[in-house]
């Protein structure tokens, strides 16, 4: 495994891959860093690493690049692969509440209730900011709450993609 770095105008964002897939997009000095990052080499040249660059130069310029075609690796727990799996179906320039996504999951698991403040949790542990958008995961009454990479960085991405944020 190896990293990169992506110089956006929200800040720098780091890259973790290795030679078949993308691990970790995260900014730097957010919540939930990797404890190993530091010792992660650094690769500029790796077709994954130019392939998410290429992603993130896209969506920065305002176009809505597809995250299908991105060699994406997702570890965690069950239920955060569930919760992250909802995050890639949230469509560009829209938002979903916490709660929405817990009544999502609570239906797909035949389950009567899962809590908001569980699927808060595993939204903020997600490993693939912007790519997996967890920056439109919104709170009850359309407030918009926590983000590993800081509300400012939150409030930026909805921006760019259109969102009123003032009618949030």
């Amino acid at each position: 495994m190896f990293k990169s770095y992506y110089n956006s105008n929200l800040g720098k964002i780091i890259i973790v891959a290795d030679n078949r897939y993308i691990y970790g997009l995260y900014f730097d000095n957010q919540k939930y860093l990797p404890e190993n990052l530091e010792k992660l080499e650094i690769n500029n040249n790796s077709p994954i690493i130019k392939q998410v660059k290429l992603w993130l130069e896209e969506y920065f310029n305002g176009k809505k690049p597809n995250l299908e075609n991105l060699p994406i690796k997702l570890i965690g727990s069950e239920f955060k692969m569930l919760v992250w799996s909802v995050l890639k179906t949230i469509p560009y320039g829209k938002t979903i509440t916490y709660g929405e996504i817990a009544k999502t999951l609570a239906k797909k698991t035949n389950k009567e209730k899962i809590s908001a403040r569980a699927v808060g949790n595993a939204v903020g542990h997600n490993p693939i900011s912007i790519i997996i958008p967890c920056h439109r995961v919104i709170g009850a009454n359309g407030k918009i709450t926590g983000y590993a990479g800081g509300i400012d960085k939150k409030i930026a991405l909805l921006k760019l993609e259109g969102i009123n944020v003032n009618k949030i």
